[in-house]
C-alpha cells in the first residue's frame, strides 16, 4: 500500500496533518476530483434550463441572464467556498465529515447520546476527544437545556434523520437527472429521435450502472479522476471560447446589483426560478461528507485551484452564449459547444454523469451503513469492496432499491426540469440541516460566542431558506418526490430506532441478577456441560432475560460462560486494541465473564473467524493478570501474539508457552471442547394498554422490518453449526 492509499484508508485528522508531505496532499487532491466533485461538476448540464423552465422570459437587454448568472456566482461563492470550504470543513470528527459527524460531536460534548449502554470507559477511547476550552455560560446553558428537556434531544434526532433522509433522496435523484440530461444531448444531432428512446437509453445506462456496483468503485477508481479533470478543463475551455466569441460583458454579472435588478424586474417569477439556481451547488455537501477518505487541505486545494474557476468560467460562458441565442434556452449547454468538439464533449459528459452518479450512490451506502451502526436502520448486508480504501462498501439491498427508485423517477417524470425541482429541494434541506448543526457545534464544541453562531446561522440559513422557499413552491411539479421518500425513510428509521430502544428498555427492566442465578442453581438442578457458551446480549451489566428464560426451562449451561455485548459508540472508528473490554461476572467459581465489543459508527460490525481465539486469548490473559490492583476491566489486545499463548486457526489448537493458572487451563480445555453461540430470538409485541399508533408501529412495522432484515447471527458471522437460538416474547 502506497502512502496515499494508506492515508485514504485511514483519513487524515487535524492532529496528524502536519506529518503529511506536500506530494501526498497534491496526490489526494487529484484523487478527490473523481470521488468528491463528480456530482458538483456536472451541474452545468441542467442549471440554466431548469432555471428558465417556468414562465420567466428573456428580454433583449439580457438583465435576466445576467441576474441569474449573478445569483449562480454569488451562491456558489458564499455557500460552497465560504461556508463549506472555510468554515464547515473545520468541524471534522477525527477526520470524518458529514451530518453524522456533526451530530456525533454534539452527542459527545453535550451528552446527547441516542445509543444505549454508553459507559464512562467509552470516553477513554482515543477518538473520543472532548478536550478544549472550559465551558462558557452559553455552552453550559445549552447543555443544561438539552439535559433537562429530553423532548428536544428527540427533536434534534428527528431533525438529523430528516436531513439524512433527504440526502438519501439525493441518491435517487442524482443518477436520474444526470444520466437523462447527458443522454438528452443526442437529440441535437438526431432531432427525429422520440423522447421514449431517450428514456429507454437512460434506463439501460442506469441498470448498467447499478449492475456494476458489486464490483466496487476501486476497480474503476483510476478512471474517475482523469474523467472529471478532463471534463472540468473541457467546460472551462468552452466557457472561455463562448465569452470571447459571444459576449465579453458577462463579467459585469459579478456585481450583486444584477441580483436586485433581476428580482425587481421579474418579481415572483424570478423568485420561483431560484429553485433552478440552487442546482449550481448540488454536490458541495459531498466535500464535507468525504473528509474520511481525503484530507481537508487536499479537498480545499482541488476546489479552489480547479473546480471553482472551471465551473465559474463554464457558467459565464453559457450565459454569454444565451445572451445571443435566447431561443436555445432549453438546450443551451449542448448548443454552446463548438461543432468541431461536440461528440467528444457529449461522450465525456456521459462519462462524467456516470462518475457523478457513482459518487452519490457510494455516499448513500455510507449513510445507510452509519445509520445501521447507530441503531437507526434495519440490519443490511455490508460488503467491503476494497482492501485498501476502507470506506468503499456495497450494500446489495440498498443498491437494487435505489435502482428501482431511479428507474421509477426516470420513467415517471421523463423531464429533467421536474427532476431538477425535486433535486433542489433535497439539496437545500440537507444544507440547512448542516447550518443548524454547525451553529450548535460553534457554541457547544468550539465554545464560540452566541453572537458568532447566530451570525453564521442567520446569514447562511437565510440564504438557504430563500432557496428552500422557492423549491417548496415546486412540490406539485416534482418536489414531492424527495419529501415522500424522506417521510418513508424517516418512518423506517425512527420506528426501527424506537423498537430497538424499547426492546433494550425491556432487557434493562427484566434483567436477572447473577445472585439469583447462583441461588437458583441447586433448586433447579443446574448442570454445567463442557465447552464455552457465548451469550449475546444488549446489556453491559446484569444477566439478560433471555438467559434467565433459557436456564429456567433447560437448567444446564457451559462450564465457561461469556456474556458478549456488541454495542456502538459515537466515535467514527474504534481501533482493534480498544475494541474488547473483558471483566468477570459473579463469583470466581462460577466461571462467567463479560466481553464488551465496541464499534464506531463507520466500522463494519462483523467479526472474522479469529474472534473466538482473540476472545479466549483475552479471557486467559485477564485471568492471569486479575490479581493486579488495577485489573477491574481488561482491554484485550488486538494481536493474539501479545498474550501468553499461540493460537492456531488451522488446527484449532492452543500451545501454552508458560505455566498457567488452573482456571486458565480449564478455559483452554473448554475451548477445545467447542464454542456455542447463544442468541436471543426475541419477538416484540406491544402491551394491551399501548396506544393504537404504538401497536401499529411495533406489531406491524417493526416486526415486518425484523422479519425482512438480516438476522443477528448472519451479521455477527456466527457459524450455523454452533448456533443456539432462544425464543422469547418482549412486551414493550
Amino acid at each position: 500500500m502506497n502512502p496515499s492509499e494508506e492515508l485514504v484508508e485511514q483519513g487524515i485528522s487535524p492532529r496528524n496533518l502536519q506529518r503529511v508531505s506536500c506530494a501526498t496532499v497534491l496526490t489526494l487532491a487529484y484523487q478527490s476530483l473523481g470521488v468528491v466533485y463528480g456530482d458538483l461538476s456536472i451541474s452545468p448540464l441542467y442549471v440554466y434550463k431548469t432555471t428558465f423552465s417556468g414562465k420567466l422570459s428573456l428580454h433583449e437587454d439580457d438583465e435576466e441572464i445576467f441576474g441569474v448568472l449573478s445569483f449562480i456566482l454569488w451562491t456558489f461563492t458564499l455557500i460552497a467556498l465560504f461556508k463549506y470550504v472555510f468554515i464547515v470543513m473545520l468541524a471534522d470528527d477525527n477526520g470524518e465529515g458529514g451530518t453524522f459527524a456533526l451530530y456525533s460531536l454534539l452527542c459527545r460534548h453535550a451528552r446527547l447520546s441516542i445509543l444505549p449502554n454508553q459507559e464512562i470507559t467509552d470516553e477513554e477511547l482515543s477518538e473520543h476527544v472532548t478536550e478544549g476550552n472550559k465551558d462558557t455560560w452559553y455552552s453550559a446553558a445549552l447543555k443544561s437545556f438539552f439535559d433537562k428537556h429530553p423532548r428536544f434531544q428527540k427533536g434534534l434526532l428527528i431533525f438529523v434523520l430528516f436531513g439524512t433522509c433527504m440526502a438519501i433522496g439525493d441518491g435517487v435523484l442524482t443518477p436520474s437527472i444526470s444520466v437523462l440530461s447527458a443522454v438528452s444531448g443526442v437529440k441535437l444531432k438526431f432531432t427525429e429521435l422520440h423522447d421514449n428512446y431517450v428514456v429507454i437509453i437512460s434506463c439501460v445506462l442506469l441498470v448498467g450502472l447499478f449492475s456494476l456496483q458489486h464490483h466496487g468503485t476501486h476497480r474503476v477508481a483510476f478512471m474517475f479522476a482523469p474523467i472529471i479533470t478532463a471534463w472540468l478543463l473541457c467546460i472551462s475551455g468552452i466557457g472561455i471560447y463562448n465569452i470571447v466569441q459571444w459576449n465579453q460583458c458577462v463579467f459585469q454579472a459579478l456585481s450583486p446589483v444584477y441580483m436586485l435588478k433581476f428580482l425587481q424586474t421579474t418579481g415572483i417569477e424570478g423568485w420561483l426560478s431560484l429553485a433552478g439556481v440552487v442546482l449550481s451547488i448540488t454536490g458541495v455537501e459531498a466535500m464535507f461528507a468525504n473528509l474520511g477518505h481525503f484530507s481537508s487541505l487536499s479537498i480545499k486545494i482541488a476546489f479552489t485551484c480547479l473546480v471553482y474557476p472551471s465551473l465559474v468560467l463554464s457558467y459565464m460562458g453559457e450565459a454569454a452564449f444565451l445572451s445571443k441565442h435566447h431561443e436555445d434556452i432549453q438546450r443551451s449547454f449542448y448548443k454552446s459547444i463548438p461543432e468541431a468538439v461536440f461528440w467528444p464533449v457529449f461522450i465525456l459528459a456521459s462519462f462524467a454523469s456516470v462518475v457523478g452518479s457513482q459518487a452519490v450512490i457510494s455516499a448513500t451506502f455510507s449513510i445507510i451503513s452509519q445509520c445501521s451502526g447507530l441503531n437507526c436502520f434495519p440490519r443490511v448486508k455490508i460488503v467491503h469492496t476494497s482492501s485498501k480504501i476502507y470506506g468503499q462498501i456495497y450494500i446489495p439491498e440498498v443498491n437494487w432499491m435505489l435502482m428501482c427508485l431511479c428507474l421509477a423517477v426516470t420513467i415517471g417524470l421523463r423531464d429533467t426540469n421536474m427532476m431538477g425541482h425535486a433535486y433542489g429541494l433535497a439539496v437545500t434541506t440537507v444544507m440547512f440541516v448542516t447550518t443548524c448543526l454547525m451553529a450548535l457545534v460553534m457554541i457547544i464544541v468550539w465554545k464560540e460566542r452566541v453572537v458568532s453562531a447566530l451570525a453564521f446561522l442567520l446569514f447562511f440559513g437565510s440564504i438557504e431558506l430563500i432557496y428552500i422557499s422557492a423549491s417548496v413552491t415546486k412540490i406539485p411539479e416534482g418536489g414531492w418526490i424527495p419529501v415522500l421518500l424522506s417521510l418513508v425513510f424517516m418512518a423506517i428509521m425512527y420506528t426501527w430506532n424506537y423498537g430497538t430502544m424499547m426492546k433494550h428498555q425491556f432487557d434493562v427492566e427484566n434483567k436477572v441478577s447473577i445472585n439469583r442465578i447462583v441461588c437458583l442453581g441447586p433448586s433447579l438442578g443446574m448442570v454445567r456441560v463442557s465447552g464455552i457458551g457465548l451469550v449475546y446480549t444488549n446489556l453491559v451489566t446484569g444477566v439478560p432475560a433471555v438467559f434467565g428464560h433459557f436456564v429456567t426451562n433447560l437448567p444446564a449451561f457451559h462450564k465457561v460462560l461469556i456474556f458478549v455485548c456488541v454495542k456502538s459508540v459515537q466515535v467514527p472508528h474504534v481501533s482493534g486494541k480498544e475494541r474488547l473490554i473483558i471483566s468477570r461476572v459473579g463469583p470466581k467459581e462460577c466461571g462467567m465473564f463479560r466481553c464488551i465489543v465496541r464499534y464506531g459508527y463507520k466500522d463494519l460490525q462483523q467479526e472474522n473467524c479469529n474472534f473466538e481465539n482473540r476472545l479466549v486469548s483475552g479471557i486467559v490473559q485477564f485471568v492471569e493478570t486479575e490479581d493486579c490492583p488495577d485489573a477491574e476491566a481488561f482491554y484485550a489486545p488486538d494481536d493474539p501474539d501479545q498474550t501468553s499463548m499461540e493460537l492456531k486457526n488451522e488446527e484449532n489448537t492452543i500451545q501454552v508457552s508458560r505455566n498457567l493458572q488452573d482456571e486458565s487451563l480449564q478455559i483452554l480445555e473448554a475451548k477445545e471442547s467447542g464454542v456455542t453461540y447463544i442468541l436471543g430470538h426475541s419477538h416484540a409485541k406491544a402491551k394491551k394498554s399501548a396506544s393504537f399508533i404504538k401497536k401499529v408501529a411495533i406489531d406491524i412495522v417493526y416486526n415486518f422490518l425484523c422479519k425482512n432484515c438480516r438476522e443477528p447471527d448472519v451479521v455477527l458471522n456466527v457459524p450455523p453449526t454452533s448456533l443456539l437460538e432462544v425464543g422469547m416474547v418482549y412486551y414493550v
